[in-house]
């Protein structure tokens, strides 16, 4: 089993910046793919970032395209999520995902999952 724990949420003006990390726990991701989703209130949990497991591919979902950095450190078994420019409409929990299979964007594909971190955005 893995256990994913998620930290680096908080509350952030409009613009302002944080990174969110995600320490891995119970057995080595290093060949993990894994990712990054956001729920807000009243929504579906969305695709934020993945990344597969030697760090060389990334993906992102089109909103966060150009303002978040998807990256993977294997020797400390963690995953960052660097997120510059951020919008009041990037105020969601944020989790942490892990797959064995594939980079993927699709939620039903992740194994583990985090209890997620709360990110706010003020204007």
């Amino acid at each position: 089993q893995v256990q994913l724990v998620e930290s680096g949420g908080g509350l952030v003006q409009a613009g302002g910046s944080l990174r969110l990390s995600c320490a891995a726990s119970g057995r080595t991701v290093s060949s993990y793919a894994m990712g990054w989703f956001r729920q807000a209130p009243g929504k579906e949990r969305e695709f934020v970032a993945a990344i597969s497991w030697s760090g060389a591919s990334t993906y992102y979902g089109d909103s966060v395209k150009g303002r978040f950095t998807i990256s993977r450190d294997n020797a400390k078994n963690t995953v960052y999520l660097q997120m510059n420019s951020l919008k009041v409409e990037d105020t969601a929990v944020y989790y942490c995902a892990a797959n064995t299979k594939v980079l993927s964007m699709v939620r039903a594909v992740y194994d583990f999952w985090g209890q997620g971190t709360q990110v706010t955005v003020s204007s």
